[in-house]
C-alpha cells in the first residue's frame, strides 16, 4: 500500500497482473478486520479458499490465469477497505486492468459482490481465448512509444503483435503471437532498446487475440448492475475521468477498454495529479502502485 494521509487528498490506483505473489493481503487481513471480511467474502462467493491462495500460494497456483485476476482484485479490495477504514478517503480514482475494476467499485459504481462476478468472467473468457489463440507479451525498455509502434507494425509481417501497454514514456508492453512478439523484441533491440523483457503472461492480453473474450464480456458487463461513481475514474484506454453509469457502461464495452486494450498508465497519473491540484493543492498518494517495478 502506498503512502496514505488523512491530512492530503488521495487517489487510490490499482495494480494488474504482475503484482501477485504469495503472501499478498495477510497482513491486511491479520491488522484489518475490513480486510479480513472481504477476504471472508470472496471464499464464501467463490466457493474456494482464495483467501489461503493469497496468504500461503504456491505462486504457481496463483499466477493460473483463472486464479490471478479474482486474487488482485479482492486484495486490492482488501487494502481499499482497510484505508477506509481508517478514514482515509480518495477524491478519484484510477487501475490498471484489472485495477480498473477495483477502482470503479472504490468509486461505488457497483459493489464488490458485483466486482468479483465480472473479474471472475473476465478470468474465464481470457483464460478460454488464451487457450485458443496462444500467444506472448514483452516490455520494451528505452524507447518512445511511438518507435514502438512502428517496430510491432513492422513486425506484423510474423503474425498479430501490437503496442499495447503505454506504462512510461520509456517502457511500452507488446502483445500478440509470439512469433511476431520475438520478432518485434528482435527490432527493438536492433533499433537501441535497453532491453526487451519476455513477460511471465500466459496469453497474448490485451491484443487482438482477445477479440472473442472483448465480444462476450460485453454482454456481460451490459448486464451488471452500474451506477454513478460518487468520485471520477479515470479510465484506462482514455484516461477520461468517468462518473455517470451509462458512461462507465459504455467505457467497459468498447471493444479496445474491456480488456484493457490499451493502458495510459502514466498519463493517468499526471491526469490524477491535475484534478487533486485543481481540487485544492494537496499531493497525491497512490494505493497498490507496484506494477511497474513489477516490469
Amino acid at each position: 500500500m502506498g503512502v496514505l494521509d488523512l491530512t492530503k487528498k488521495n487517489a487510490f490506483v490499482f495494480p494488474g497482473q504482475g503484482a501477485q505473489g504469495a503472501g499478498m493481503g495477510k497482513d491486511l487481513a491479520d491488522n484489518f478486520p475490513a480486510a479480513k471480511e472481504i477476504f471472508e467474502k470472496a471464499d464464501d462467493i467463490l466457493g474456494f479458499s482464495l483467501s489461503d491462495l493469497c496468504f500461503n500460494g504456491p505462486d504457481a497456483d496463483l499466477n493460473i490465469r483463472v486464479n490471478t485476476q479474482p486474487a488482485l482484485y479482492v486484495t486490492s479490495a482488501a487494502a481499499w477497505k482497510a484505508a477506509d477504514s481508517m478514514g482515509i478517503k480518495a477524491v478519484c480514482a484510477a487501475g490498471h486492468s484489472v485495477g480498473e475494476y477495483v477502482a470503479l467499485c472504490a468509486a461505488g459504481a457497483f459493489t464488490f459482490e458485483e466486482g468479483l462476478r465480472l473479474i471472475r468472467k473476465r478470468a474465464e473468457l481470457m483464460n478460454k481465448y488464451a487457450e485458443l489463440r496462444p500467444g506472448s507479451m514483452a516490455a520494451v525498455l528505452g524507447l518512445a512509444p511511438e518507435k514502438v509502434a512502428e517496430i510491432a507494425a513492422e513486425a506484423s509481417v510474423a503474425g498479430i503483435v501490437t503496442a499495447a501497454n503505454f506504462n512510461s514514456p520509456i517502457q511500452t508492453v507488446i502483445s500478440g503471437e509470439k512469433d511476431a512478439v520475438a520478432k518485434a523484441c528482435e527490432l527493438a533491440k536492433a533499433a537501441g532498446a535497453r532491453r526487451a523483457l519476455p513477460l511471465k503472461v500466459s496469453g497474448g492480453f490485451h491484443s487482438a487475440l482477445m477479440d472473442g473474450a472483448a465480444e462476450e464480456m460485453a454482454a456481460v458487463v451490459a448486464e451488471a448492475d452500474i451506477k454513478d461513481a460518487a468520485i471520477p475514474v479515470f479510465a484506462n484506454f482514455t484516461a477520461k475521468a468517468e462518473t455517470e453509469a451509462d458512461e462507465i457502461e459504455a467505457v467497459l464495452t468498447q471493444k479496445p477498454e474491456i480488456l484493457g486494450f490499451v493502458v495510459s498508465y502514466v498519463i493517468q497519473e499526471l491526469v490524477l495529479a491535475d484534478h487533486i491540484d485543481a481540487a485544492g493543492n494537496e499531493p497525491v498518494a497512490f494505493i497498490g502502485h507496484e506494477i511497474l517495478s513489477a516490469y
